[in-house]
């Protein structure tokens, strides 16, 4: 046979390219069934992070005084794409992500240098600098930013904790939701002592009255309608105004009133660390998979659930 007629001779004899193709079909199938798939591939991600512990410090003068000055320091280089910061007390993180197609290998070593040249300009008190590839493997699935022109950073912080977290926690296959950046959320008493003198009434017996009347905790089960269900003690104040309505027992079977001793307030604890994106504060949070659940899965819940 002619190969040069190769087309030719099977249309004469079309038997054989057919059984020839099948079998070359069957093959293909049998193999894509087979194919082992991973959920975490083996890949080098040009990503770096730079973290630098100065025990003590508070947030702000860690990001003033470190991580403003890393970000300078790496922003320069060849092939970063985009930078993100973190900043808590005594400690703060700086995130480099190059663009893919630089070596990770090269982009750590780049990295190292340009913290080693401001090394002096960085406080005495600090802890060697730490230059790490970023492993993906057992990493977050995903990492979000938030800002909002519209809100304060306190408001932020209570959105993604009551409304994003809960949306995103309630997703088959979501392990945890944790937030970086912003301030937790905090019912403020301030007690006058004034007052609490002239009511004979110490700080002591305000904090234990608290103490037992704001907990949650399960009370047993009962028998209800023929069903047995459990039973939960909530005796936690949902606002600030309904903490100050708590009765404070002062002995001679006498009792008063939170607000007649103190001023509640809702306010928000002090901020222990601060988030960047783009060298401007923001709100981030990351999202971790259960165990044996899918990423792909997951992360395509999450985006459909934040839309």
């Amino acid at each position: 046979m002619n190969f040069r007629n190769i087309s030719a001779w099977s249309i004469r004899n079309p038997v054989v390219p057919l059984v020839l193709f099948t079998g070359l079909l069957i093959a293909g199938i049998i193999s894509f069934i087979r194919m082992d798939v991973t959920q975490n591939p083996d890949i080098d991600f040009p990503a770096v992070s730079v973290s630098i512990s100065q025990p003590g410090a508070a947030p702000s003068e860690i990001e003033t005084q470190i991580t403003q000055r890393v970000e300078s320091a790496v922003r320069s280089l060849n092939g970063v794409d985009e930078i993100n910061a973190s900043a808590s007390e005594g400690n703060t993180n700086v995130f480099v992500q190059f663009q893919i197609g630089v070596s990770p290998d090269q982009a750590v070593n780049d990295v190292k240098n340009a913290v080693d040249q401001i090394r002096g300009d960085l406080p005495d008190g600090i802890m060697e600098p730490r230059v790490t590839k970023v492993d993906v493997v057992g990493e977050p699935i995903g990492y979000f930013a938030v800002q909002a022109s519209d809100m304060t950073i306190e408001q932020l912080s209570w959105f993604i904790d009551d409304t994003v977290a809960k949306r995103l926690l309630s997703i088959e296959g979501m392990g945890n939701v944790s937030r970086n950046g912003g301030v937790d959320r905090e019912i403020r008493v301030t007690l006058d002592p004034a007052r609490m003198q002239a009511l004979g009434v110490t700080a002591a017996q305000i904090n234990t009255a608290l103490r037992q009347v704001n907990v949650n905790t399960a009370g047993g089960r009962a028998e209800i309608a023929g069903s047995r269900q459990s039973v939960r003690v909530l005796g936690n104040a949902d606002t600030a105004f309904d903490l100050s309505n708590t009765r404070i027992a002062i002995g001679g079977g006498r009792t008063i009133q939170l607000r007649d001793v103190a001023s509640v307030s809702d306010s928000y604890g002090e901020q222990r660390s601060i988030a960047k994106v783009r060298s401007k504060q923001a709100v981030t949070f990351s999202l971790e998979r259960a165990k044996g659940a899918s990423d792909v899965t997951v992360y395509d819940e999450a985006i459909k659930a934040l839309k």
